[in-house]
């Protein structure tokens, strides 16, 4: 999707939050709103209360299907059928966008073709959900006004996670819903100010503003402002560092703000790696587990002890405030990162400083020559046109959404409005392929993970507030109540858990939130991680674990209450 490209790969969403308000209809896939994105679940519902219909496509009975008009409840893995399926349904009956198709973007006749075999029928055989729901939630989406799609981490986390992507870029290109107010593809960000870090740069094969570092134009004009040579292949993904970790070709490792001794899938794979590392340095504001396997760990500062700018899902940068002082030793990650690169002998940045007009210290004293949040934001501008007509002075009236090109810019609400990025994006013929690990007698159930309301990520800052752990205190795993009755076990029973990766133990709780065959389990929880068991297998292109699919089994344990 080349004209796509440049938004998908930020993960930003193409329009506002809002706009969500006024949607005719919302397609909500792999997304657990309610309880991951709460504010925003809150304008999906006031749109269904000014009409607009909501389509919720997920394994589980979410909260938020309670405000659906329609809930497709596939099978985990079964994404890319379902939307194929649905498209098919779509051109089958006229409902795409023939005049949008034309003027904007090529190769819908080899996409038209390959949908022909993905009947509602078809797709009910594969993805459990019935033929007439298929037609009824291509009709809704095709003949709204404004549809817009959101997603999260129920999409991406596969093993042909970007092949789900494109699925959804399909789909809004097919209707025509994509460069208008309320419609669009809109990923849900997962963790606080993830869009902040991503815009600028921490990806292994882009520059900030997703430039990529393999175009020697874009190399050359980095070099040029920070003052050396930079590299021109790309770097590893996270899940690739792992691998290197344990070839022994990655012997050093600097984690900022994560915790992947909790949150990475296979969770004993990747302690295995981390133990092989000869230094690893971790900057936390809590002692994580993944901390308390390293060589040095630098105490840093909450969003409440800093200033700087945090970017949400929808790409508004805004300002934050240091409101408290830093306890301890603990310092801002500024501050942490300009004094080790000030005494490894790099202080080629501030040219960039002293062309703006900034008087900055001529000497090495590592002291004196720490970048404020606000030169190292301008010097970003310098280089990455997007974000160049934002300043301090501005952010302070509000936060404003990129691109924003030029001073008198007022930010960009949706994009892709007259054109894309590069030219008109061809359609992309998806075939579906399986889960990297499917079921068997031994591992009979399908085990997929994710977040709850009252817990958040790996718990290094919910798991220490007492309401919180007063409300949702342990693990849990979620059984269809067809499934408990064949295995004997009640609701609140103890079972351990048990992947060909590893085994934990916690308690049922039966119902009808899963379907047959499928079972969640939250991944919050240290004393029975959820990643002990998942599988690390990769994307082919992005590179992210396949974390929402592995095969599992459950046993009782002890007597019947």
């Amino acid at each position: 999707m080349a004209g796509l490209a440049t938004v998908f790969g930020s993960g930003a969403m193409s329009n506002s939050v809002a706009e969500i308000e006024r949607t005719d209809a919302l397609f909500v896939i792999g997304s657990n709103t309610t309880e991951n994105h709460p504010i925003i679940a809150l304008r999906m519902k006031q749109a269904v209360r000014n009409g607009a219909k909501l389509i919720v496509a997920d394994p589980r009975t979410i909260p938020l299907v309670k405000f659906a008009h329609l809930h497709l409840r596939h099978r985990p893995g079964t994404d890319i059928t379902l939307l194929n399926t649905i498209m098919h349904v779509i051109v089958r009956e006229g409902l795409e966008d023939r005049e949008f198709i034309e003027a904007r973007t090529t190769d819908f006749e080899t996409f038209q073709k390959n949908l022909e075999n993905f009947t509602p029928e078809y797709g009910e055989k594969i993805t459990g959900v019935p033929a007439r729901d298929i037609i009824e939630a291509a009709r809704i989406y095709a003949t709204a006004g404004r549809a817009g799609i959101y997603y999260t981490m129920g999409i991406t986390q596969h093993s042909m996670g970007t092949d789900n992507v494109i699925s959804l870029a399909n789909l809004a290109l097919l209707t025509g819903n994509i460069g208008r107010e309320a419609t669009g593809v809109n990923p849900l960000r997962g963790q606080n100010n993830v869009q902040g870090c991503c815009d600028m740069g921490c990806s292994p094969n882009v520059f900030p503003g997703y430039q990529s570092l393999t175009d020697p134009e874009v190399r050359e004009r980095f070099e040029e402002v920070w003052g050396t040579r930079l590299p021109d292949k790309i770097g590893l993904t996270a899940s690739e560092m792992i691998e290197a970790m344990l070839a022994g070709s990655l012997k050093g490792l600097y984690v900022m703000g994560e915790n992947p001794a909790m949150s990475d899938p296979n969770t004993t794979h990747t302690l295995e790696a981390f133990r092989k590392l000869d230094f690893l340095v971790v900057q936390d504001i809590f002692l994580t587990e993944t901390a308390e396997l390293a060589d040095v760990v630098l105490p840093a500062a909450s969003f409440a002890e800093k200033d700087g700018t945090f970017t949400n899902s929808e790409r508004r940068v805004q300002m934050v405030r240091k409101a408290l002082s830093t306890p301890g030793r603990a310092k801002d990650d500024l501050w942490i990162l300009g004094n080790l690169t000030a005494r490894m002998g790099f202080n080629h940045v501030f040219e960039s400083i002293r062309a703006l007009g900034y008087k900055v210290p001529e000497d090495n004293d590592a002291k004196q020559t720490i970048m404020t949040p606000e030169q190292a934001f301008l010097e970003a501008g310098l280089l990455w046109p997007g974000i160049r007509g934002m300043t301090y002075q501005r952010l302070k009236n509000g936060g404003i959404q990129w691109p924003c090109p030029s001073q008198g810019h007022p930010g960009t609400p949706y994009l892709f409005r007259d054109s894309f990025p590069v030219g008109r994006p061809a359609f992309r013929s998806i075939t579906p392929t399986e889960s990297d690990e499917l079921v068997d007698s031994d591992y009979p159930y399908v085990l997929t993970t994710g977040r709850i309301l009252f817990q958040y990520h790996t718990g290094s800052m919910t798991r220490r507030s007492k309401a919180l752990e007063t409300v949702a205190p342990c693990p849990f795993i979620e059984i269809n109540h067809r499934d408990a009755a064949l295995l004997e076990i009640l609701d609140e029973d103890p079972v351990t858990v048990t992947s060909r990766r590893g085994t934990i133990s916690l308690i049922a709780r039966v119902g009808d939130r899963v379907g047959p065959g499928v079972v969640f389990i939250p991944f919050h929880y240290r004393e029975a991680a959820a990643n002990l068991l998942t599988n690390n297998a990769l994307d082919p292109i992005c590179k992210i674990a396949e974390a929402k699919v592995c095969a599992v089994r459950i046993d009782k344990v002890g007597p019947t209450a």
